[in-house]
């Protein structure tokens, strides 16, 4: 059996970025979480196919991957929330976010199964203060 890579982790939807990645060897959370603005554009430039709209929210999924270790789903489920960045996540609150996510899953009427508590989102929250308090 075939272990996942982070890409493999990623929705559908990223089809043609994970494409251009794979053929670039840029396949780890690590390197996503480090391109840069300037790496983006270029990338969109490369292949037109790869929209900035998901290059940006791949590399805010790495992101969180990095820095805070919130799997790609649960990170994606953020996203899907308004919350795209270490400091939006760092200013939230656990009520808040749990609000979101139930707002979200009511509109899209399916129940998400990434399995996220209070005590979780908590974490997250003092993870990602602290990080933004260091930078």
């Amino acid at each position: 059996m075939k272990s996942k890579t982070f890409l493999d982790l990623l929705p559908t939807n990223f089809r043609h970025e994970k494409s251009f990645f794979i053929q670039n060897n840029l396949t780890s959370f690590e390197k996503l979480s480090d391109l840069s603005d300037l790496d983006i554009n270029n990338i969109q430039r490369k292949s037109s196919l790869c929209t900035l709209n998901n290059l940006k929210k791949i590399r805010a999924i790495a992101i969180f991957k990095k820095e805070i270790d919130i799997s790609p789903p649960q990170a994606y489920l953020l996203l899907h929330c308004g919350i795209s960045s270490i400091k939006s996540l760092s200013i939230s609150t656990p009520y808040e976010l749990e609000r979101k996510i139930g707002r979200l899953e009511r509109s899209l009427r399916v129940k998400t199964n990434t399995k996220i508590t209070l005590i979780i989102l908590k974490k997250w929250i003092i993870k990602a203060k602290q990080i933004f308090k260091s930078i």
